[in-house]
């Protein structure tokens, strides 16, 4: 008899468990060791807005409030307030970040965030064979923009991202799909996303890479390219060099 009401108590958890909704299963993971603050405008002109600064173990960014991002357009509207207790929300495709804390005063202040990531979006980053390594890639995502758009564009412009790192890096160096094309239209021989990741760091664009084409080089490596813009030199300075080096040689 005992046999028999175990067997049959042990039915009942089973078909209780495959009834009860999975909670705990299918709700999206949350990091919550997330900070907040307030850093003045980067430049000094009137009408320049704060930054809101976003710091976890792993990521950290300053936001401009500047109307750029919709999606801090909440954000812009709480840390503009009095003194008090704030919240505001950030909704982005990577997830949700929801803040509190208090105002010292408009445009001061601080306190912490949880960030819960939104599993259609893993989900397509998946498909996609980028997918991230943790929350934490999820979270760098919101913090730069880094978008499914931004991933397929790439992809379309002839770069896709080989992993999470590269999409994070694109979004942050703002190496857009129109940028990547512009480059691979010019005498440049670009063969990788971090070949463009370099060139927007040293701040070479179509029109350099042309100026120099159109003083000669037209079979040029990201390398060349990088290494000519880092010692300063233009177009108009290679045609120059060489018409001292064609006369020197006459």
């Amino acid at each position: 008899m005992k046999a028999l009401i175990v067997t049959a108590s042990l039915a009942m958890l089973s078909a209780l468990a495959s009834t009860a909704p999975l909670q705990s299963a299918v709700s999206p993971p949350a990091m919550t060791d997330i900070h907040w603050d307030i850093l003045p405008p980067e430049g000094k002109r009137q009408g320049d807005e704060p930054r809101l600064r976003i710091r976890s173990d792993q990521s950290h960014s300053n936001l401009a409030l500047d109307g750029s991002r919709p999606e801090l357009a909440a954000a812009k509207r709480a840390l503009a307030g009095t003194a008090g207790p704030v919240a505001f929300t950030v909704a982005h495709q990577a997830g949700t970040l929801a803040c509190d804390g208090r105002l010292s005063r408009r445009h001061e202040g601080k306190g912490g965030c949880r960030f819960t990531a939104d599993p259609g979006f893993e989900q397509a980053l998946a498909k996609r064979a980028i997918p991230p390594d943790d929350q934490s890639d999820l979270l760098a995502m919101l913090l730069v923009n880094a978008t499914i758009e931004l991933a397929d564009g790439l992809a379309v412009a002839g770069l896709r991202p080989a992993d999470a790192d590269q999409l994070i890096a694109a979004a942050a160096l703002h190496v857009t799909p129109a940028y990547v094309r512009d480059l691979r239209a010019v005498p440049m021989k670009l063969g990788s996303l971090n070949d463009a990741f370099a060139c927007r760091a040293l701040g070479v664009n179509a029109a350099y890479v042309r100026e120099l084409a159109g003083a000669g080089y037209t079979d040029l490596s990201v390398e060349d390219v990088i290494a000519m813009k880092a010692l300063g030199v233009s177009g108009d300075y290679a045609r120059r060099m060489n018409a001292a080096a064609a006369a020197a040689s006459q």
